[in-house]
């Protein structure tokens, strides 16, 4: 009885121990359930981590092809370089971008500051050489004669002054002539002065009356002479030719000061007043300057150059400045204008807004429309859109374009976000560009893309290679199938590049 009992107390021992460990190890392996559900509440294995930097990657990308996105790193199919993981702290602001400073040193990405300046306006055009018909001199007959020795032989024959130009014979002086000097002869002195002023009624000048009482003989030529130093710029008449009371023997311009007409742009119009001080310079020598005014602003625009014309006024009292010559015409105010400005190569014109990248906080960049006036030298001036002290991108604003996709923020600055819950009314269109056109062979069909081994397309500058293209919707282009040689036309898109038309190489079936 005695041993009967000890063993069923060893067996009961043995139940209960057994038991026990039961209930510990149940116990163990429920806590070490919870831990990982918990764990794997918080931490999402899918998540990709950057192992360098511990920081969250949402895809890598080539930035020079920044549509296309992969899940893994690794070597670029479309260039010889790795990679570049997008983080998920890079989203930046409401219409902007973040780059990292690696990455701006990669892109040559340099800063400017907003600057103010008092600058002088100033405007650079061209303009051509005349004459000044404000000084230009008429030499006219005032009586019926002959060209009896003509002096001045051809147009544009330089000339200076009193020099001779024509000897005119009148035969209509000889006989007043003489009988001026039968009257003196005979004494009667008051006959003879009235002789005189019938004379000089006549026209016949006071050199000649007076060279007849000296000499006493009629005198039957008469000598015309350039009134000015300049030149010959019209000569109306021949040896031997007739010619009658105000009728233009020749016309002399003088040359100490000449015309230029500048041809201003309609668009600056405004920056030219009278008054207005001139610098000119030409080829010939180009370190000689020419001072003058501006002496009047022509009221007319051509239709063909849509230009205004300027009329200046240079001193040439040296005679270095003959007509027709192209001269480049400074034209600046006296007084300095205070002004924002940005370097020009800062400024990104689109055609129909120019737009100003600023850098903000944490390597954030915002694009900025701005409204711009004139050029100054190597600087542009910002009207509105900025404010003195900020930093904007002066150089590799481009790539940071196709780094970042710019060209889908750009447009949300002058269309606005339609309102929460109520429909856009504007239809969905495909991205305007050039059409591009290749060859090759389909490697995949999926629902979103086509895989193909295309030969090289020289628009793009690409070589052979093998790339994903987007398919416009989901059901497009059905009848490809792996294997095909197909010849397709694509554009780029948003998200990359988007294929239009996929058909059979060389027209097969």
């Amino acid at each position: 009885m005695k041993t009967k009992f000890a063993l069923k107390a060893i067996v009961l021992a043995l139940i209960g121990a057994g038991l026990a460990f039961g209930g510990y190890w149940i116990g163990s392996q429920g806590k070490a359930n919870t831990e990982s559900t918990a764990t794997a509440g918080t931490v999402n294995p899918s998540e990709k981590i950057d192992p360098k930097t511990g920081r969250k990657v949402l895809y890598w990308h080539d930035p020079m092809v920044p549509g296309h996105k992969f899940d893994k790193p690794g070597k670029s199919p479309f260039m010889d370089m790795q990679l570049v993981p997008v983080y998920a702290d890079e989203g930046g602001a409401e219409g902007g971008i973040k780059v990292s400073p690696t990455l701006q040193q990669n892109l040559g990405v340099r800063f400017a500051t907003v600057r103010r300046e008092e600058t002088h306006d100033a405007l650079e055009v061209v303009g051509t050489t005349q004459f000044n018909e404000s000084a230009a001199e008429v030499v006219q007959s005032r009586v019926t004669g002959y060209i009896e020795r003509l002096y001045a032989r051809s147009p544009m024959q330089r000339i200076q002054r009193g020099e001779r130009i024509a000897t005119l014979f009148v035969p209509d002086w000889i006989a007043p002539q003489e009988e001026y000097l039968a009257l003196k002869r005979s004494g009667n002195d008051a006959l003879a002065s009235a002789a005189r002023e019938r004379m000089r009624a006549m026209s016949i000048p006071d050199g000649v009356i007076a060279q007849l009482d000296r000499t006493g003989k009629a005198q039957r030529n008469i000598t015309l002479t350039s009134p000015v130093t300049g030149v010959v710029t019209e000569l109306a008449v021949r040896d031997g030719a007739m010619v009658s009371p105000g009728m233009t023997i020749a016309k002399v311009a003088g040359l100490n000061k000449v015309w230029l007409v500048a041809e201003i742009p309609e668009t600056a119009a405004g920056s030219a007043r009278t008054g207005m001080t001139v610098e000119a310079r030409f080829s010939g020598k180009p370190n000689r300057k020419y001072a003058g005014t501006v002496r009047e602003i022509l009221p007319n625009v051509s239709s063909s150059t849509r230009t205004i014309q300027a009329r200046l006024e240079l001193d040439n009292r040296d005679g270095s400045l003959i007509p027709g010559m192209l001269m480049r015409v400074r034209l600046g105010a006296e007084k300095a204008a205070s002004r924002l400005l940005v370097p020009t190569e800062a400024v990104i014109t689109t055609g129909k807004r120019s737009v100003v990248l600023v850098a903000g906080d944490n390597n954030s960049m915002q694009p900025v429309e701005v409204t711009t006036g004139r050029d100054i030298g190597d600087s542009t001036e910002i009207l509105s859109g900025l404010t003195e002290g900020q930093k904007v991108i002066a150089s590799g604003q481009f790539l940071i374009d196709s780094e970042a996709n710019l060209k889908s923020v750009l447009p949300k600055l002058s269309s606005p976000t339609p309102a929460q819950g109520q429909p856009s009314t504007q239809p969905a269109q495909a991205a305007a560009g050039p059409v591009y056109r290749g060859v090759g062979k389909v490697e995949k069909v999926s629902p979103e893309a086509l895989t193909l081994s295309h030969k090289p397309i020289p628009e793009l500058k690409w070589g052979a290679m093998t790339m994903d293209f987007n398919k416009p919707t989901p059901d497009a282009f059905a009848g490809v199938k792996p294997g095909q040689d197909v010849e397709f036309s694509f554009k780029e898109g948003k998200d990359g590049y988007v294929l239009e038309k996929v058909a059979p190489a060389g027209g097969a079936k």
